[in-house]
Order: C-alpha cells, then structure tokens, then sequence
C-alpha cells in the first residue's frame, strides 16, 4: 500500500468512528506514525508438540499458534529473545501444554512472565537463573510470583525513575509514548491541579507533576504503589497523591471532580461511558482524552458533548503499525 494511502486509510478510521456518533466537521490531523522495530512489549503464545516449541501469536479469529519466525513491529531485542525463549520452554512445557509469556523492554533488561505451573519452574530454578542472566532477563515471575530477578525493571517518565510491576501497563512504543506525553502537557497548560484517570503507573502523572499537583487514580494496586514510590524519590515535583480505585464501577463524582482544574483520561478499549457522564456533571472545562479505540472515545465525546464540551482537536497515532488498530489524543473544552 502506497505510504500516503496508509495514513489515509487509519485517520479515516478515526473520521468514521466519529461521524457514526454526529461528528462531522471536527479537525482531525493525519497520523504520527511509530518507527517499525521500536514495539516494545507483547504477549507471544507457546504451545508444546512432540517435543517442539511453536512460540508466536495466535492466527486472526483463530486458537492456532504462528509460529514466530520474524517481526518487523517488535523491537530487534524482543525479535532476538524468540529463538532462546523458545529453547528454555521446551524444557519447562509438558507435551500438548500451551502457555502464555509476556515480554516488555524495560530501560534496563526485559521483564519476563512465564504462565506455566509454578512449582516446575522451581524445580529448573538454577538452569533458569543462568539462562536469564545470559540473555539479559531483568525478571522473570511466573503467574504473579517471582522466579528471577537481578533488577528490578525500570522505565523513566521525563526523568523520573519507575521500578514497574509484572505486567504494568505501558505505552507500546517509547517514541508513543513520548508524543503523547508531550501532546497531554500541552493541553493541561496553567492547570495548577490536574486529575489523572487511569494513570497507570505514571506514564502522564509524573510529567505533568513537574509544573502542577496531580492526582492519580487506577484499579491496579500495584501499578499506583509504584507511581507513589517514585514520585517520592524524584526531586522538584509538585505533590502526587494517588488512590486505587474502579473507576467502571466508581467513577469520580462531579463534585470530587470540581477540587480540579483539568483532567486526563486513558481508559481501556471499552472507554470511559461512566466518567464521561460524571465529568459532563461537572465545573470542569478542560480534558485530554488519550484513546486506544476511536469507537469508545466517540461515544464518550458524545456524551460530554450533550452537556456543552466539544472535541477541539484530534491527532491520531500510529502505535500499531499495519493492523486496524489506531490511537489518538483529544483535547476537549466546554465554554
């Protein structure tokens, strides 16, 4: 497909997306596209047959495992840990078992999950152990427990060191990451206090809090304790409080929502439906919206838009190289 065709065809999906919920003249840029070879974490299938590991992703609509053999969207260390990955679960897989295995390039080595039984992977600890240190493993848990560690994984947002739980949740891509970073700061301009929803573990959090008091609310406990711990070990940061907290089943009320000046969101595919209508509720003037499924956003922005806000711009970007899939940052206002 031509170059200009592509970005064509995923901003597009955003300009659909909007209009099936009444929007139809809202300025929406062509997308910020990601590097290929800089997609960081991923989720890869393991399946054992006669003695063989097929490690890969699953085919489209299917339980079928691909075996993974190249990958232009995954960064070169991630692509490279395949071969050595696969060779240790023939040693830890049982015949006709399958197992996920999640992989995320921290700044400092990968972090490795392994969803096999617990109690086999003790029983290779030592092997284990060589093996991660060779190929440059951080961590390696195993179901929520850990296995390994020779440092704890860290990733930094603007500046400030966060040592980030199995599992967290991060931007796909650094330079993503980076873009939208600076796009949400831009938006939350003169906010003196900013609430950050589903923060994370800080990947908006601690970069706004370099010029205004944050708060930051997300389901995950562990993702807010390490928010928490490293704003205390950063210098010059305005104060981050922090609560855990279902913002599906309790969103902010209007009032809670009123204490603050501005707000970010960064929901999940499936969107923001119940805080939409709490922030529409409310005094707040002022959102940035960061959405992985222009659909869900939409039907967020037109619940807001019910009560006076309007979407005053749209940058799509590109974190999903090839496939249907399209993020995107708004800023919304009500006057």
């Amino acid at each position: 497909m031509p170059h200009a065709a592509y970005g064509d065809m995923k901003r597009e999906q955003v300009v659909q997306a909007l209009s099936r919920h009444g929007f139809e003249k809202v300025p929406i840029e062509l997308p910020v596209e990601v590097e290929p070879g800089t997609r960081r974490r991923t989720a890869l299938n393991a399946l054992k047959k006669n003695g063989v590991v097929e490690l890969g992703f699953r085919a489209s609509r299917s339980h079928r495992t691909i075996d993974l053999k190249e990958c232009r969207v995954l960064t070169p260390r991630l692509v490279a840990l395949v071969p050595p990955l696969r060779e240790l679960l023939v040693a830890l897989l049982r015949d006709g078992e399958e197992a996920e295995t999640r992989v995320t390039e921290a700044d400092n080595g990968i972090d490795l999950e392994i969803g096999v039984v617990s109690d086999r992977v003790s029983r290779h600890a030592p092997a284990l152990a060589r093996w991660a240190n060779r190929f440059g493993i951080a961590r390696v848990t195993v179901r929520g427990e850990s296995a390994v560690q020779f440092a704890a994984p860290v990733v930094h947002f603007a500046g400030v060191e966060v040592e980030i739980a199995p599992v967290s949740f991060l931007q796909p891509t650094l330079r993503g990451e980076l873009f939208l970073q600076e796009a949400v700061q831009d938006t939350m301009k003169g906010a003196g206090r900013i609430v950050d929803l589903f923060a994370g573990c800080g990947t908006f959090t601690l970069p706004l809090a370099g010029r205004a008091r944050v708060h930051a609310v997300d389901s995950d406990a562990a993702s807010i304790a390490a928010l928490l711990a490293a704003a205390r070990k950063a210098q010059k940061l305005k104060p981050v409080t922090a609560e855990v907290r279902d913002l599906f089943r309790r969103p902010l009320s209007a009032t809670e929502l009123d204490r603050y000046d501005a707000a970010v969101l960064d929901p999940p595919r499936a969107g923001a439906a119940a805080l939409a209508k709490t922030l529409a509720a409310s005094k707040l003037t002022r959102a940035a919206y960061v959405s992985c499924n222009p659909e869900s956003f939409a039907r967020d922005a037109r619940i807001l838009g019910e009560s006076g806000w309007r979407i005053e711009s749209v940058q799509p970007v590109d974190q999903f190289l090839w496939s249907s899939h399209i993020e995107l940052v708004a800023l919304l206002g009500r006057h």
